[in-house]
């Protein structure tokens, strides 16, 4: 199974990318994961800046694509239940998981409506880095739940 983080973002944090790169590193044999990252919009407008941003997602999906949007209005879930998405979705056959990260204004409500899930890490705003730190590290965890590994607990 493929896994696409698909973030929009300024530029990159070296202390995210060596956190995430050591998570992503850990499961590249099991999962493949990467990374596809999108412009901010210069749109003046929140709407017109989050309608754009979101597009891009959009255009990089396909059909049979699930996709996980990162929002603080969505669910709060413990790591066993992110583990049993991820779970369900290869025991379905699923070829590609897309978690998408929005930029600072959040996502478009045509995206959010697509998605499969949508997943809060909080209820507070979270800094892109952090939340994509964050993923990269439950995606570990989800790993080594489904794997019958230790990290867990």
């Amino acid at each position: 199974m493929k896994i696409v983080i698909a973030r929009v973002a300024k530029g990159n944090a070296k202390w995210a990318n060596q956190a995430v790169d050591e998570y992503l590193k850990r499961i590249e044999r099991i999962w493949k994961v990467e990374e596809q990252k999108f412009k901010l919009s210069s749109k003046s407008s929140l709407s017109e800046k989050r309608a754009i941003e979101s597009q891009q997602i959009q255009n990089m999906l396909t059909a049979t694509d699930r996709l996980i949007v990162l929002d603080e209005r969505g669910e709060s879930i413990r790591s066993e239940q992110f583990a049993r998405w991820i779970e369900s979705s290869m025991n379905e056959g699923c070829k590609r998981i897309v978690f998408a990260i929005g930029g600072p204004f959040g996502h478009a409500p045509e995206l959010r409506k697509q998605a499969w899930k949508t997943l809060a890490f909080s209820p507070m705003v979270l800094n892109h880095e952090i939340a994509r730190v964050l993923l990269a590290e439950q995606l570990y965890r989800a790993h080594t739940i489904i794997s019958g590994g230790s990290y867990h607990h």
